[in-house]
Parts: C-alpha cells; structure tokens; sequence
C-alpha cells in the first residue's frame, strides 16, 4: 500500500514538474496572457484538458509554481558566492552576486533555456511583477547581498541605490532574455558583460534636477 502511494506522488510529482516546464515555454513564447490552461495541458501530453486546474488551481498558482522551481536554484548560487564574498568591500563582488545567480542557473539549465523570456514578461506586466514579489519577497540571501552592495556606495543616496538596483534587476532580466534567444547564449561571457556594465551603472554620477 504505502509503495503504490509513494507511486501516485512520484507520478504526481512527474505530472507537476511537466506542466511546469510546458507552461514556461508557452509564456515565453506567446505571452503569459495569450496561453490558457488548456493549451498547456494539451502540450504537456496530458489526456486531462483539466490538469492544470488539478495541480495547481489558477494560472497565478502556476505562474506562481514556475518562479519558486527557478528560484530556489538562484538562491542556492547565491549562498555559494555570499560565503565566497563575505566581507569584502568591493562594489564588483557584490555585483556578481546579483548577476551569477541568475547567468549561472541559466547555464545549468541546458539549452535551450525559457526562463529569462518569462521573466522578463512578469517583469514588463504589473499585476505579475506584483505576484513575483509577493512570491520571492526578500529572500536572506538577497537582503544580504543588498545590503553589502549598498554599503559599498556610502555616498549614493539611499533611493538612488534602490532605482539603481531596480535598473539592475531590469538589465540582467531583459539581456539575458535577448541571449537566451540565441542557438549558444554564451553565459560566460554575458556574465563578465553585464557585472561591467552594471559596476559601471552605480558607480555612476547623480545628477541634480
């Protein structure tokens, strides 16, 4: 009895984690809004047109189910570069400790890779950026990293360094998306790009007005 249930989860489980990776695709190709729950369980093979609903209930749920999978693989990478990092007080680590998690979990996704193009549609969709960051909230690795980030630029008022972060956020999001779009997004390499350009992005001038 207790095999044959360990059975249904594992099959429940198989069920879940296919729906999840056919729901991310069709995101990012067609939009978060433009696919339905049907869609994604015809394409995810499954002969329930409910299935969706079944797992997880509403598309928020699933959209919802799709971050938390990608976001506990960029958490761990960011507890791997924090321990590397702790202490320093050099603005380039801490900028690599916003930009590897998410170039580095690409990378071990294989290719080709979805994620980028669907975040950058949650990010460019208020009601779905609402819904990311009620999700992610302020992970302690985040809070860590940012606070680190922030202490490396004493004289950057304190809401610059938030637009700054969130000007950040958004570059990392959207280029990766555009080299996602590529038969090899080289993550090597747009990992060394995108900590130069965004060192460069708080280390540059305020000006008044």
């Amino acid at each position: 009895m207790a095999r044959t249930r360990r059975g249904r989860q594992e099959q429940a489980e198989h069920t879940r984690r296919r729906i999840v990776q056919t729901a991310e695709r069709l995101f990012a190709e067609h939009g978060v809004f433009s696919v339905s729950n049907r869609q994604i369980s015809e394409a995810a093979d499954q002969g329930n047109n409910a299935a969706v609903n079944y797992h997880f209930g509403t598309k928020s749920d699933l959209v919802r189910a799709i971050i938390r999978w990608h976001a506990e693989g960029m958490d761990a990478i960011r507890a791997e570069l924090l321990d590397r990092h702790a202490g320093s007080l050099e603005l380039r680590d801490w900028v690599t400790c916003v930009v590897r998690p998410f170039t580095d979990h690409l990378a071990a996704l294989g290719t080709p890779t979805w994620y980028a193009r669907f975040a950058a549609q949650v990010m460019t969709e208020p009601q779905l950026r609402e819904l990311a960051v009620t999700e992610l909230g302020d992970t302690s690795t985040l809070f860590t990293v940012t606070t680190e980030l922030h202490r490396c630029l004493p004289d950057l008022p304190a809401a610059v360094q938030w637009e700054r972060d969130d000007m950040a956020h958004t570059l990392i999001v959207h280029f990766c998306a555009q080299r996602e779009r590529a038969a090899d997004p080289r993550w090597a390499a747009t990992t060394t790009v995108l900590i130069d350009a965004i060192e460069g992005l708080y280390r540059a001038p305020v000006s008044e007005g």
